[in-house]
């Protein structure tokens, strides 16, 4: 243990969902805890309507678990909703970008949800601690935020690639956590539900073995296989999609964080030496009352923007036998990730000047000296809705859709990338077509650079398997 530091824990495992501010999905946590920074139902924030004649919109309850028009949250739309350090601008930009939005979508910009509506992340979030004060990196989209979490860096980008046939697709060659990790000699693994967005960092390419489907992750835990630094990623589209993600049911994403959490409360010895931390990417568009605070700039890459400042709060939610529950206000964006890797294992390195200069979550927790024997096991809801169809793939999910284009082009197998060449033409029917051509691509990619040693390399090893796979779709854990 890393009783160097005080901090009696071995393992820390980062689940990162996706899309939303912290007052829609935990403010109503201040009935819970004292402090807490949310909602005051008799006090509650509110925005312009953006509409002549309409009212004002204030924060009230809601319970609805799907919102049809995505709210945009791209730099451009995050500074409009910030407005000059006001956050008065959330219900404007979403009127600019969905005109004919009604009433009751408008509405749901300044929804949150009550106390209890989300059985996974609610009953974390009032048994163990909350963090009210985690902010995204940039404020700006999904891509640009997860590249911080494991690099400190957007190398100066700003904004997704873009469509399904852009061409303006970015690969990035920066350090990351894991070259520190790796170096250091600690081990590490991500484990991941469709096609993870980790592999954009060119350097990952050099570490596939340490690539899971999510679906090994109950096996793994139940013989207490985990390695000292675990990230995952949810599964970002598809019928399996569970990333929190509009337009689908939010509930499928609850039940993925009761599915991480309750796995290893099955493992009490493991648990206890385990720090799992619930967090969000970004905001997605929804209003939270909390300005977003100036910062420092990863590096010099400030041609499109200064880095100086902070995205919106995300919801964040430290778990661990060894916490009792609570909140703590302490800032901290997602290169504090980087600084707690570097405070726990000697020999990590922060990575760039805002990392270096973060909060290190790991000194803000009150560890006990015994792990709780009450933890109570997290609830899914009964009635989660199937996957909506989708005309097309948008912003994040088009991005990694053109990602997997040039994961095909690194193909090295003929015939295997002649067969996804012939199914080019699904990317012209739907979402739901997208999304499968995208993730054969990449089972395509993995299967032939990992085998079953977690050597790379063996083009050959599988290759009907791999054909199958191709053409039907198919993935194994």
């Amino acid at each position: 243990m890393a009783e160097a530091n005080n901090v009696p824990i071995e393992h820390v495992v980062v689940l990162m969902m996706e899309n939303n501010g912290f007052d829609r999905m935990l403010g109503a946590m201040s009935a819970v805890h004292r402090g807490l920074d949310g909602i005051d139902p008799a006090r509650p924030h509110h925005n312009p309507a953006a509409t002549p004649g309409k009212p004002v919109l204030t924060q009230r309850e809601t319970r609805s678990r799907n919102i049809d028009r995505d709210p945009k949250h791209y730099l451009a739309n995050s500074l409009a909703q910030y407005a000059d350090g006001t956050n008065s601008g959330f219900v404007a930009d979403f009127v600019r970008t969905h005109p004919n939005s009604t009433d009751e979508e408008r509405q749901e910009i300044m929804g949150y949800f009550p106390r209890g509506f989300l059985p996974g992340l609610h009953t974390l979030a009032e048994n163990f601690v909350v963090c009210d004060h985690w902010f995204s990196s940039l404020p700006g989209p999904t891509w640009i935020n997860r590249l911080f979490a494991h690099s400190g860096t957007s190398n100066g980008h700003v904004n997704e690639p873009g469509g399904l046939f852009s061409s303006k697709l970015h690969m990035y060659d920066q350090r990351t956590l894991y070259d520190e990790l790796t170096e250091a000699g600690v081990p590490w693994r991500i484990y991941f539900g469709d096609v993870p967005q980790t592999l954009v960092l060119s350097h990952q390419w050099s570490h596939l073995d340490h690539y899971r489907r999510f679906g090994r992750w109950h096996a793994d835990i139940a013989r207490g296989d985990l390695p000292a630094y675990t990230f995952i990623e949810p599964s970002y589209f598809g019928p399996e999609q569970n990333d929190q993600h509009p337009p689908h049911d939010i509930m499928r994403g609850d039940a993925l964080i009761a599915d991480v959490y309750n796995t290893l409360l099955k493992n009490p010895a493991l648990f206890a030496k385990t720090l799992l931390i619930v967090l969000y990417d970004e905001h997605g568009g929804f209003f939270d009352h909390v300005i977003p605070p100036a910062t420092v700039p990863p590096d010099d890459h400030t041609e499109h923007f200064g880095f100086d400042l902070l995205g919106f709060r995300v919801p964040a939610v430290f778990v661990s036998p060894m916490l009792d529950p609570g909140v703590i206000s302490t800032v901290f964006d997602h290169t504090s990730l980087l600084k707690m890797a570097s405070s726990l294992w000697p020999g990590v390195e922060p990575l760039g000047r805002r990392a270096t200069q973060s909060n290190d979550p790991l000194a803000a927790l009150t560890w006990r000296a015994t792990p709780r024997a009450d933890l109570p096991e997290a609830g899914v809801a009964q009635d989660i809705q199937p996957v909506r169809s989708l005309a097309a793939l948008e912003g994040f999910k088009a991005s990694l859709f053109g990602f997997s284009h040039h994961l095909e082009s690194q193909i090295r197998h003929e015939t295997h990338k002649s067969l996804l060449m012939q199914r080019a033409h699904e990317a012209l029917i739907d979402g739901m077509s997208q999304a499968k051509l995208a993730t054969d691509r990449f089972d395509t990619f993995l299967g032939e650079r990992q085998t079953s040693g977690g050597l790379l390399g063996k083009l050959e090893e599988g290759f009907e398997f791999v054909a199958k796979r191709i053409g039907l779709g198919h993935r194994s854990p």
